[in-house]
């Protein structure tokens, strides 16, 4: 009989002792312990077991659990005799900045602050144990949710103090979800203000801290040493292409066919494949993302269960927000294209914007992206990935996205595209007019409206939107070479018998003496001039179903034709 399935359950506890579907990953506790890093930062997309296995950590050194042996019989880690001897050995301090989110610094810090006065709340028998004095005991009762930004950094320093003399033994060190304040910081525009705040919490903690043993750290993105860990010279840090515990965090292809064996779903295993398989750790791939796989096997049916388990606001915001050559990059992956570029792994929100291929580290780092080879840059010594979209479910999830970025708006694009294919160009013209209006500016940067800073960043998030709506029925391309020249945008049919399309895209300068009429003619006449049909006829389609749109913008103002 199939065991039951907990959908939501992080506690390793509560898993075990309800019997409840769960993949052995103790390995890590042992690969953990023999690397002996003292400070030890993973970093995994969301939903990828980090804080169950962090709980089995807890579970398994903390003194609370020192009886609870019960939890891991049967479980690898088990049938290490060394190991039982350390089961329930050390005091350890375990929290999670999972839930710390704010639209302001105030809002978020005020979430740690909290998060650290409940911890103090937990061990609040170490305040009258006999090992502080009158000092220590007037500082143990300063950490509230109320507390002063210097008490609240030496917090975790000062109750691993109090931990360490109380057990006769220095502190393990377990903190889930660092980078979660940091994120939410980037996206709502305090960045500095919690860089600063968090840098100091970590100095504290994880470099000064003479009472700590060892530390655990994950999060989905490894923030720059300059800007959070620039005084930890004692950190590992574990990235996506590291080769270290590629096989804990995750589900190896092997573990979800034996699963689907288990619950009776051996005959699909190619549709799972398709939908969740493509995540890649180390020298590792074909790991699969735990979220969606226990989803599967309780619904037994496919869905996106992953990519709707939270926000996707710092992936949609720097492609929407992106420059042309993301926008293109974007319609290459959504078109099963890949990219290939160098990978810095340590995430410098500041320049996310500003520095080259920063978006696709970050998209990498997320699990929005995958690597499908990589090798280190002799030059530099950083990798150089190959990437593509992870699988079905992401760009499942990326169509979705681009559809609100309109779906937002009040025009009904949906109404334009059909006037496209019907080619309505009066009723095109009417709809264009108003989606331009609508939408130029949700592919502005912020400082110059896109029809003023580059009109091509408009027409390529336009591009974005016809992949999602029309992807499904059309291969669609932009910016590419055909005949004599580079077309704008070319929808060709999966179906022969259906029209295909080339848009051709241009700013009219009213200085040059040109009406936008003259500019339009200019437009089609390229589309000939050029022979950018030549692409569409040389794979099978005949010439009299290929139609040339020009598109011509003044400002806001549209002329297609």
């Amino acid at each position: 009989m199939a065991p039951a399935i907990s959908i939501g359950a992080q506690s390793f506890e509560f898993i075990r002792k309800n019997h409840c579907f769960f993949v052995d990953k103790s390995c890590f506790i042992k690969e953990w312990w023999e690397n002996t890093d003292a400070v030890t930062l993973i970093t995994r997309p969301r939903r990828f077991g980090k804080t169950l296995n962090l709980d089995m950590l807890n579970c398994f050194f903390s003194v609370k659990y020192k009886d609870r042996s019960d939890l891991f019989e049967g479980l690898s880690i088990w049938k290490e005799n060394p190991y039982r001897q350390l089961q329930g050995s050390f005091p350890v301090i375990f929290l999670s900045f999972a839930n710390i989110k704010g639209n302001t610094f105030e809002k978020t810090k005020k979430g740690i602050l909290h998060t650290l006065s409940g911890l103090y709340n937990t061990y609040g028998f170490l305040r009258n144990g006999g090992h502080l004095n009158k000092k220590e005991q007037a500082f143990f009762d300063s950490v509230t949710p109320d507390m002063a930004d210097d008490t609240a950094v030496l917090a975790l320093q000062y109750l691993s103090d109090f931990m360490s003399r109380h057990y006769g033994k220095k502190v393990l060190i377990f903190m889930d979800e660092y980078d979660t304040p940091l994120q939410e910081a980037y996206v709502y525009g305090y960045w500095n203000e919690m860089a600063d705040f968090i840098r100091s919490l970590f100095n504290s903690t994880f470099k000064t801290n003479l009472y700590m043993e060892r530390a655990v750290m994950t999060g989905i993105t490894r923030i720059s040493r300059e800007s959070i860990f620039s005084d930890l010279n004692n950190l590992e840090i574990v990235t996506a292409t590291s080769e270290k515990y590629e096989k804990c965090f995750g589900f190896t292809e092997e573990e979800v066919f034996q699963a689907l064996d288990s619950f009776g779903l051996s005959g699909e295993r190619e549709t799972v494949k398709k939908w969740y398989d493509g995540f890649t750790f180390g020298n590792t791939g074909d790991i699969y993302n735990p979220w969606s796989i226990i989803n599967y096997l309780d619904k037994k049916r496919v869905g996106t269960y992953w990519a709707n388990t939270s926000s996707n606001a710092l992936a949609g915001k720097l492609i929407r927000e992106g420059n042309v050559q993301t926008k293109i990059v974007m319609e290459e992956l959504l078109a099963g294209g890949m990219l290939e570029t160098e990978i810095d792994e340590e995430i410098v929100f500041e320049q996310l914007q500003k520095k080259h291929g920063a978006i696709w580290s970050l998209l990498l780092a997320g699990g929005y992206l995958t690597a499908k080879q990589h090798h280190f840059s002799p030059e530099t010594g950083k990798p150089v990935c190959t990437l593509a979209l992870t699988n079905l479910e992401v760009r499942i999830m990326f169509e979705d996205m681009i559809r609100d970025w309109f779906a937002d708006e009040d025009v009904p694009y949906n109404e334009f595209l059909k006037a496209l294919l019907a080619g309505n160009v009066e009723y095109m013209n009417t709809y264009m007019n108003q989606v331009a209006q609508e939408t130029f500016s949700t592919f502005d940067t912020g400082k110059k409206p896109s029809w003023e800073a580059n009109p091509e960043r408009f027409y390529h998030g336009f591009v974005l939107g016809l992949m999602a709506e029309l992807g499904r029925t059309y291969r669609i391309t932009s910016n590419r070479e055909s005949g004599f020249g580079r077309y704008d945008v070319m929808m060709e049919p999966y179906k022969k018998d259906e029209p295909a399309f080339i848009l051709e895209f241009k700013v009219h300068r009213p200085g040059r003496g040109k009406t936008m009429e003259d500019t339009l003619r200019d437009t089609l006449k390229q589309i000939e001039d050029k022979n950018y049909d030549r692409e569409l006829l040389a794979r099978g389609i005949p010439k009299e179903n290929i139609r040339h749109y020009g598109f011509v913008f003044e400002g806001k103002t549209v002329l297609i034709g």
